[in-house]
């Protein structure tokens, strides 16, 4: 990673509010309870991973689309993030949470067992 910002984005790390000399401590504290991590994108996989020494699964690879195709119904109340041109990373990370947790839920309830049996009901006649 480049301390002196990036050339994709235009961003330097003295334009956020944790300074990167502290941003693996502070990643690593901030992750420690999750069993899984996920973000959008090969090289922000790849360079979360290498940063924190763990596997990052790529939200891509779950099919989901990109940011721009993602409603958001968060607001954000940073007068900053007012401006159309600024992207604001806690809404975007909220949009890709939202499409993470229907993924799953759709995922779990429309597999059926396949054991028909239990899907089925029998009445015997008592006559």
């Amino acid at each position: 990673m480049n301390p002196d910002g990036s050339e994709e984005n235009g961003l330097n790390w003295d334009d956020g509010i944790v300074p990167y000399n502290v941003l693996e401590t502070a990643l690593t504290e901030t992750i420690a309870r999750y069993a899984h991590l996920y973000s959008y994108g090969v090289t922000k996989c790849q360079l979360l991973a290498e940063l924190l020494g763990r596997p990052v699964l790529n939200l891509e690879d779950f099919g989901c689309p990109n940011l721009h195709k993602l409603g958001s119904g968060y607001s954000c109340v940073l007068p900053c993030h007012s401006f159309s041109d600024i992207s604001c990373t806690t809404r975007n990370a909220h949009s890709f949470y939202k499409w993470l947790m229907y993924h799953f839920q759709t995922n779990y309830y429309v597999k059926c067992p396949k054991d028909m049996t239990r899907h089925t009901s029998m009445f015997i006649s008592a006559k």
